[in-house]
């Protein structure tokens, strides 16, 4: 059986204020076109279908569009909810639209019955289980251990009750541990979001959507398929695609990618003003791309940025190489409070500001409040 891994379309998302929403149409129908090329026979979307809870009504309209479209050839496909997404509203009429081939993951209650397809080899079974939290495994299963996000998937495979002498595959929406960010996403303080891969040992394929960059964790059977746009700075060199898995008989699997292009590119250009506003340097550069300057400039230059709008007419950002210095210089601060639990971010905080440690009655409250907002 062959099939198309999407995931992460945010569609309603805004970057530095610009509206996406004409190059997620754009995409869409990119990848639509792939699929009908490609002869697949099904479609996994895993999560973060918008880009926040309640998306805008054109948001909605596009993906109903993109929907209808595969419906329309037949096609099954399977869609999980993101951390972006509202479950419940991605669940809405989700028994009514199964009808037509469409399966939307319900809220998680506890169990996931697989969406169970075959092909000339037997059954092929689609197990979705939306983002969730280790709170809301210790909510259906109270007596389980679930301190952990792995603790919290492991159990929640352990229910689904797996026949794994069948083919299965499985779609997710977590962060799972080595895989590579960028700064598009939600990060977690402390890695509190991490999924070590071998919870996943035993399933044929898993489907994971969450982090935006294209890359297999672990073994190749474990696959982020990453975002069919580039949604920071960070992913200009990335190159976007559409994953197509091809599962034969048991243990045998194939995949590869298929490039999508988009309509405007992300470009990272640098040098000074006068060099950067000379037709010698635009003309050789895409100028309706979405653009970040970076002004080697010793002085700042007088309305720099309205000026470079008229000839980068997409302009996103503008900075000085200087202030990039300044900046650069913080990274390490950083990346060592993104290694620190929230807990030791605290007694760090609290110890600096009142110059002397938490005590015992402190310490058992803030974790308190940790474990309520984060649901850890």
């Amino acid at each position: 059986m062959k099939f198309a891994h999407l995931s992460d379309l945010h569609l309603g998302k805004h970057l530095n204020q610009y509206s996406l929403l004409e190059d997620q149409e754009y995409i869409l129908n990119q990848i639509i076109t792939i699929i009908r090329e490609q002869s697949v026979e099904a479609v996994l979307i895993s999560g973060d279908i918008y880009d926040r809870p309640v998306p805008p009504g054109e948001a909605v309209s596009l993906f109903d569009d993109f929907l209808a479209e595969l419906a329309a050839d037949k096609l099954p496909v399977c869609i999980i909810s993101g951390n972006h997404d509202s479950p419940e509203r991605i669940a809405f009429a989700s028994r009514l639209i199964a009808a037509s081939g469409v399966y939307l993951a319900p809220v998680y209650q506890g169990e996931i019955q697989p969406v169970r397809l075959t092909d000339q080899y037997g059954p092929v079974n689609f197990y979705m289980l939306p983002f969730i939290k280790p709170v809301h495994i210790r909510h259906f299963f109270p007596e389980e251990e679930a301190g952990t996000y792995t603790d919290a998937i492991r159990s929640a495979i352990a229910h689904m009750n797996v026949d794994w002498k069948e083919r299965n595959i499985l779609l997710a929406h977590q962060f799972v541990t080595g895989a590579s960010r960028s700064d598009s996403e939600d990060i977690s303080v402390g890695g509190l979001d991490n999924v070590d891969a071998d919870v996943f040992d035993g399933f044929d394929y898993v489907a994971l959507g969450h982090l935006h960059r294209a890359q297999n964790v672990g073994h190749g059977k474990i696959r982020y398929c990453g975002t069919p746009l580039k949604y920071s700075f960070s992913e200009v060199k990335d190159e976007k695609s559409v994953t197509i898995v091809n599962v034969e008989e048991k243990g045998t699997i194939s995949m590869n990618t298929i490039p999508i292009v988009p309509l405007r590119d992300m470009v990272c250009l640098e040098g000074e003003f006068r060099e950067v506003m000379d037709a010698s340097f635009y003309e050789n550069v895409d100028t309706d791309a979405y653009i970040r300057m970076t002004l080697t400039d010793e002085m700042e230059v007088l309305d720099a940025f309205s000026r470079l709008r008229a000839v980068y007419p997409n302009l996103m950002r503008m900075d000085y190489k200087k202030r990039s210095r300044n900046l650069e210089s913080g990274m390490g601060e950083m990346e060592t409070a993104a290694s620190l639990l929230p807990s030791e971010l605290f007694e760090r905080f609290y110890q600096e500001m009142n110059h002397q440690p938490m005590n015992e009655e402190q310490m058992e409250y803030m974790q308190e409040k940790i474990q309520k907002i984060w649901g850890v």
